[in-house]
């Protein structure tokens, strides 16, 4: 497959400077960017979020407004869905009736039957043995909710064994994907089907997009799409690969990413992406210990015109 293209300006495949990429073990040299307009700038560094969501995994938009998101934390907390404001403000805190939050991983928003859903991606598996994963769809909370239910629930399993992923994004046609981790293998990009009935539901193996990484840096921790369905945005600790959602998920050969270092951001725990059709990404990170916080920030990307 084609290698992807990395970035030279602000801090481009895993470094803002030339000290920055020996610490994070990344290569000085990069080649040529293949779109030269399309870069990311800073532009809201990072600040603190609340302690409630420290352990903060996943991150949607809401349709409630373009500057709030709702997160959630992972492995061994409570089935809870927290709404928080680009000042980092905690506005909401809403519990998911009738499930248990095994390992929530990421979260993704979009529509169901008119009206605005998340879509809570229960499909880490640090261990690589769990024999299903779980997609639990539930509408977006009005703004005095303090408890929702689940709408529907998705139960899949992989075609070839279990698999770690943190990795959930949805197009607008309602197709779901989940990229793995990387942990016991290649990053892989999966399709779950629309169940016909009630069940588990075969992934789909779509392709492999990186090979096994060397670094656990390169491993992934978040995905999303752009509401318009244009572009796809993998996170990894040390990257964020910008895919056109048509290459990546479609027949038109092997897709060819833009990547952006993200050096630039101090966010070492980062596991959270949202992309706007704008270029806007917010990104949040878990606490890295005690003594930090969780935290927020926003990268500017020019991305380039069809």
């Amino acid at each position: 497959m084609l290698g992807p293209v990395c970035l030279l300006a602000l801090g481009a495949c895993g470094a803002g400077d030339e000290a920055q990429a020996q610490r994070d073990g990344a290569s000085t040299e990069a080649e040529v960017p293949r779109e030269a307009g399309s870069i990311c700038t800073v532009s809201a560094p990072p600040i603190n979020l609340p302690e409630e969501v420290r352990e903060t995994s996943g991150l949607a938009g809401s349709a409630r407004g373009p500057e709030l998101f709702w997160t959630h934390n992972d492995a061994g907390n409570r089935a809870e869905l927290f709404s928080v404001d680009a000042a980092g403000r905690l506005v909401q805190r809403v519990s998911v009736d009738g499930v248990e939050a095994i390992d929530w991983e990421d979260i993704e928003n979009g529509s169901c039957d008119g009206a605005g859903c998340l879509f809570v991606g229960d499909i880490g598996d640090n261990d690589a043995e769990r024999q299903t994963i779980t997609i639990h769809q539930v509408l977006e909370p009005g703004p005095e909710a303090t408890q929702v239910g689940v709408a529907a629930t998705i139960q899949a399993r992989y075609p070839d064994g279990p698999r770690d992923a943190e990795g959930l994004f949805r197009l607008p046609d309602g197709s779901l994907y989940v990229v793995t981790k990387g942990r016991e293998g290649p990053i892989e990009l999966y399709r779950i089907p629309r169940p016909a009935a009630e069940g588990v539901v075969v992934m789909e193996r779509v392709r492999e997009l990186l090979p096994q990484p060397e670094d656990e840096l390169d491993r992934v921790g978040a995905a999303t799409a752009s509401p318009d369905g244009k572009w796809v945005a993998v996170r990894s600790y040390r990257n964020l690969y910008l895919y056109r959602a048509s290459a990546l998920v479609g027949d038109s050969g092997e897709p060819d990413p833009i990547v952006v270092g993200l050096g630039m951001v101090e966010q070492p725990q980062g596991e959270s992406i949202v992309l706007g059709s704008d270029g806007t990404v917010w990104m949040t990170s878990e606490a890295a210990n005690r003594d930090s916080a969780p935290t927020l920030a926003a990268l500017r990307c020019t991305l380039p015109a069809d």
